[in-house]
């Protein structure tokens, strides 16, 4: 009886030792997965941008359907650079380029990109 009245508050100091550790990984494996659904997001806009722009030539509608692709992260067109201007006759590929800021816990202010390439005209 004398020894488990001398470990009596031992779980708790065990646990209050644990519990930030603890708390610091369950945070840093959401953060890494929320970071990586937007980087798969910005992924996949850009493919349905630069797919359009390679069929169709025309920035706006890139933007749109790059736009209209990400449903979960919030785009403008300041954020989606599309090259070249036109598909019309151009022997270079069409590229779409995403930049997204994203605020994480652990590293503020950092910008994800997603890109895709696709030769013009199909």
């Amino acid at each position: 009886m004398d020894a488990r009245r001398h470990d009596r508050g031992a779980t708790a100091v065990e646990f209050a030792l644990i519990l930030p550790i603890l708390l610091l990984l369950i945070i840093g494996i959401t953060e890494f997965g929320r970071a990586y659904h937007v980087q798969t997001t910005l992924s996949d806009a850009a493919r349905a941008g630069v797919r359009t722009m390679a069929l169709h030539s025309n920035v706006t509608e890139a933007k749109k359907s790059a736009r209209d692709a990400a449903t979960t992260v919030v785009l403008t067109d300041d954020q989606i650079t599309v090259k070249p201007s036109t598909c019309d006759g151009s022997t270079e590929p069409a590229t779409v380029s995403i930049e997204h800021p994203v605020d994480l816990i652990f590293f503020p202010d950092v910008t994800l990109t997603g890109k895709g390439t696709m030769r013009c005209n199909g």
